[in-house]
């Protein structure tokens, strides 16, 4: 079972400075985010939800999941690793699971908001999803709208997708990123409301390409090109070792929902 993206015995981050505090658009929450190093060795952290008072979210589990099934489906992401930490923040010492990456730049790139490359480039009366067609992306957003849907993804803002720049002016889009506000996140702490879940239940969502409309996307791209498989024996791969993070309802839930919608991408696909 895959165990390098998990570690489990407690690591000390206390030196981490978390100054970077982003109130996502659309949703309530702030999330914490610090790095250490520099250039290509440069290390990201984020933190699940803050409320001023402790970290009582389960974002960065499901940033974990998203990456694995991204991994399974053959899509360009950046893979995250959950850690377990010692954290302090406003003072206080928390401890916590928390996200690290990689920097996914290449040698002279320099990162740029979807949403404002677009806005900078855009044709009249170009929407954002022809925009993209224009620049040849078209396919990898409609393998970000699939999975999206898969994870009942609520936040892919336009600052939540991204383009490099290389040295030469070329643009290309970035690996995808920040997809913990997805899966059981609205439920925190509650079981109850975690078990209740229904898996196909439309969710509000803030998407920049496409509708605000997870299941409306999902239409425009079940003709995706390229993206893997899912199969009941991936349950396993995309929860191993996850298990000292949350209770096992949360997985079960998880799975359900995933699966679920994968049934419902599937016979979307089918019968075009």
């Amino acid at each position: 079972m895959r165990s390098y993206d998990v570690i489990k015995g407690i690591q000390d981050l206390t030196s981490l400075s978390w100054d970077e505090r982003a109130t996502s658009s659309g949703t309530a929450g702030t999330y914490l985010k610090a790095r250490s190093g520099s250039g290509s060795r440069m290390l990201y952290y984020k933190l699940s939800h803050f409320n001023g008072l402790a970290i009582d979210g389960h974002e960065c589990v499901n940033e974990v999941v998203a990456s694995r099934l991204m991994g399974l489906l053959g899509i360009d992401h950046v893979e995250y690793r959950l850690v377990h930490a010692k954290v302090t923040v406003d003072g206080r010492e928390f401890e916590t699971w928390l996200n690290s990456s990689k920097n996914f730049r290449g040698r002279g790139e320099r990162k740029q908001a979807l949403g404002a490359f677009y806005e900078l480039r855009k044709l009249s009366d170009e929407d954002p999803f022809a925009f993209c067609e224009r620049y040849g992306w078209a396919n990898a957003i409609k393998k970000m709208m699939v999975v999206d849907y898969l994870i009942a993804n609520r936040d892919r803002h336009a600052s939540n997708i991204e383009v490099l720049v290389g040295p030469d002016g070329k643009p290309r889009l970035a690996p995808l990123f920040d997809s913990g506000l997805s899966l059981l996140a609205p439920c925190a702490d509650d079981v109850e409301r975690a078990g209740a879940f229904d898996p196909l239940r439309p969710v509000a969502t803030a998407n920049f390409v496409g509708s605000r409309s997870l299941e409306e996307n999902l239409e425009l791209a079940a003709d995706a090109e390229g993206l893997g498989t899912l199969a009941e024996s991936d349950r396993a791969f995309l929860f191993a070792n996850l298990e000292e993070a949350l209770p096992p309802i949360y997985y079960r839930k998880m799975w359900e929902i995933v699966w679920e919608r994968w049934q419902r991408y599937a016979d979307i696909r089918t019968s075009r």
